[in-house]
């Protein structure tokens, strides 16, 4: 690229950004996949950065292009597909996807479930576009909502990899070394190119070079110091940084940025002073303010074992005391010198600051300097437990007080620590806690203790886990109900009855009863659950008198030859009691069916759509229940005084649905909107509720 402008953000990576611009125009010869790939610290990140700038019409107008070779530039068009699976399940990467290629697609929301169904869904979009489809994923390794779950290797080996084979989609991913092979395994070859960054051919020494250069002038907001007023002297001092750092351009960074923070002893012609890795970068620096490194790294371990976009500063001193067995707080608060070079920090959406690691290869130096993670995310998870309020009944944690950190992410750390089975046990944790994050971790904590994850970091969630391996049963009721709360964006109300009608389905009486006391007014309480695959159709009605009655019962049709079952039509029934589990050993033809005009007269209606169940009151309108099963209905009839009656995939249960709360004053006189009461109303080309058939 002599003799023209270097790209302002990559700063260097001509090569590659020649070849990206012929991906980008596919030209003839270029590969239809390519994988960035390179040690952490390569600069993968940046490069897929930059280049997305030069696709961006509105980052382009704030390049300078006519400067730059042209080369290295794709022509003006459209940008991309680009998917950023950063904290997202490899389910919710497919649904983005599917729905920027066909919009209008319900893709569903993050941590939908994923597998061959989504995988197949993904690939017929694709197929529907007619043509050649771009995409792009940057951060493969930021992928997953927990650190402590393989999110870039589900997202690798359920997303990425089929794209991959799929002859009419070009790919371009910046994946980690070890998921390289996974991707491009079975490609055809010349189909795939794999672009190593440390690899001589990419790596691009003299752009590292400059990129220092340019942190160290004073024009570009370095201090001025013999070192970087110099012209000579800087870029003497720069080209040692790079050569020391073997190309690495986090390393160089921290080097630099250490350096420009704390000059007092630095001596430029001592190599010696300069790392050679981001471990060192860390040692060097502690020592350089007189500190012992190891100091440095107990301060930062909080942020190494961090979840989700950072670390709540106000809990940094607390998680750091609790990892290092004593006090860090006049560390982690009074020495901004020591651990600065290492951390940003950012604001969410409600003021409140979050710290993280520069660069997540910092974290993995300090984790790996810190040996057994277990202990260190027991003490984490343990403290995070103490932050979390007591219930004011003296029982219990209420995590309604709880931190959203605390809430949310404390699966990540419990289960490294081994503690998550213990967590799911809790009734306020499972109906706080977001469950993207919580169903991941119980996910990888029963993939982990069946024995699936050779090869894998804890929670890889191999396919063909034993379901529920290792959780208690009340870990395994959550584990097959979160896919359920994830799709429906359930609100804490919602899980809670939706877990309490899991809960008896699965004889788990106490947790079941729990639900009722976490303070919120559920819509039923479930009378009782039958596991029973095979139901086909389900109706309520009452014994007559004589026939062991007057008793109100359900009738339960199954295939003939049923154990129990009496014959009805060319099939069989069972009957049992609608308030209590009690079989009746009659004939289902003297079960009594409600009139239309009893039907008429009810209180209620029941509704019902291809995938839920609406209770709504006839004269208000008003949604009073609504239920969507975890696996596909077979049949649903409503009694007379409210009793819903559930047939399933799964069995029969029966819910007591309570009448909803009065409606707010200003809401009197109004029409119902089914959406404001319906946790699963998240689609707008549903179907229209319907009143079942009789």
């Amino acid at each position: 690229m002599t003799g023209y402008a270097p790209h302002p953000h990559v700063g260097g990576r001509g090569a590659v950004l020649q070849l990206l611009a012929a991906w980008r125009m596919a030209w003839p010869g270029t590969p239809r996949v390519i994988v960035i790939t390179g040690a952490p610290g390569s600069g993968r990140s940046r490069l897929v950065a930059g280049f997305l700038m030069l696709c961006d019409p509105r980052a382009r107008a704030r390049l300078p292009l006519g400067d730059m070779d042209p080369s290295a530039v794709p022509p003006e068009g459209p940008a991309p597909l680009v998917a950023d699976p950063r904290g997202r399940t490899a389910g919710a990467v497919m649904r983005l996807i599917a729905e920027a290629l066909e919009p209008g697609t319900p893709a569903g929301p993050d941590g939908a479930p994923a597998g061959e169904a989504g995988t197949e869904d993904l690939l017929a979009a694709v197929a529907r576009t007619g043509e050649p489809v771009s995409v792009v994923v940057p951060d493969v390794d930021l992928a997953g909502p927990l650190r402590t779950v393989d999110g870039p290797a589900r997202l690798v080996r359920e997303v990425l990899g089929p794209l991959a084979r799929t002859g009419t989609v070009q790919l371009l991913a910046d994946v980690p070394r070890p998921l390289v092979g996974a991707l491009t395994d079975g490609l055809p070859v010349g189909s795939f190119l794999v672009v190593d960054l440390d690899d001589p051919q990419w790596a691009d020494p003299e752009g590292l070079v400059r990129q220092a250069e340019h942190a160290l002038d004073p024009d570009t907001g370095a201090p001025p110091l013999p070192f970087t007023t110099d012209p000579h002297a800087r870029r003497e001092l720069a080209r040692a940084v790079a050569d020391r750092a073997a190309g690495n351009r986090l390393t160089a960074h921290l080097a630099v940025h250490s350096i420009l923070m704390c000059p007092e002893g630095f001596d430029p012609a001592d190599p010696g002073q300069l790392p050679r890795d981001v471990a060192e970068a860390v040692d060097l620096h502690a020592r350089r303010l007189g500190a012992d490194p190891a100091l440095l790294r107990q301060a930062l371990t909080p942020l190494a074992f961090a979840e989700g976009d950072g670390l709540p500063f106000k809990l940094w001193g607390r998680l750091a005391s609790a990892a290092a067995g004593r006090d860090l707080r006049p560390t982690v608060t009074g020495a901004p010198e020591l651990t600065g070079p290492f951390i940003d920090s950012a604001e969410d959406e409600d003021g409140r600051t979050l710290l993280r690691l520069l660069h997540p290869a910092i974290g993995d130096a300090v984790r790996a300097a810190a040996g057994d993670p277990a202990p260190v995310q027991r003490a984490i998870t343990e403290a995070l437990l103490d932050t979390v309020p007591a219930r004011s009944s003296g029982t219990g944690r209420d995590w309604t007080g709880a931190t959203a950190y605390a809430r949310d992410l404390i699966a990540g750390h419990a289960l490294q620590a081994g503690l998550l089975p213990r967590l799911l046990d809790d009734p306020g944790l499972v109906v706080a806690a977001d469950p993207v994050a919580l169903h991941a971790a119980a996910e990888a904590a029963a993939g982990a203790a069946a024995g699936h994850t050779a090869g894998h970091t804890v929670g890889s969630g191999a396919q063909g886990t034993e379901p529920g391996s290792g959780l208690t049963p009340a870990g395994r009721t959550y584990l097959r109900t979160a896919p359920l709360l994830v799709r429906l964006r359930a609100a804490p109300r919602e899980r809670a009855a939706l877990l309490e009608s899991a809960y008896t389905e699965d004889t788990l009486t106490e947790h079941a009863t729990a639900m009722h006391h976490l303070g919120f007014d559920l819509p039923w309480r479930t009378a009782w659950s039958l596991d029973f695959p095979g139901i086909g159709a389900a109706a309520v009605g009452t014994l007559p008198a004589g026939a062991g009655g007057p008793q109100p019962v359900a009738v339960l049709t199954v295939p003939a030859g049923t154990p129990g079952a009496r014959p009805l039509g060319g099939e069989a029934a069972l009957v049992y009691g609608l308030h209590s589990p009690t079989w009746y050993d009659v004939d289902p033809a003297a079960v009594e069916r409600p009139t239309e005009e009893a039907r008429a007269a009810a209180p209620c209606v029941l509704e019902r759509d291809a995938d839920r169940l609406r209770v709504r009151e006839r004269a208000t309108g008003r949604v009073a229940a609504v239920l969507v099963p975890d696996s596909p209905l077979t049949g649903a009839d409503l009694a007379a005084d409210g009793t819903l009656l559930v047939a399933t995939a799964r069995g029969a249960k029966v819910l007591q649905i309570r009448p909803p709360a009065p409606p707010l004053p200003h809401q009197a006189g109004h029409p119902a909107d089914d959406r404001a009461d319906d946790p699963a109303d998240d689609r707008d080309d549903r179907p229209a509720g319907r009143p079942v058939p009789h």
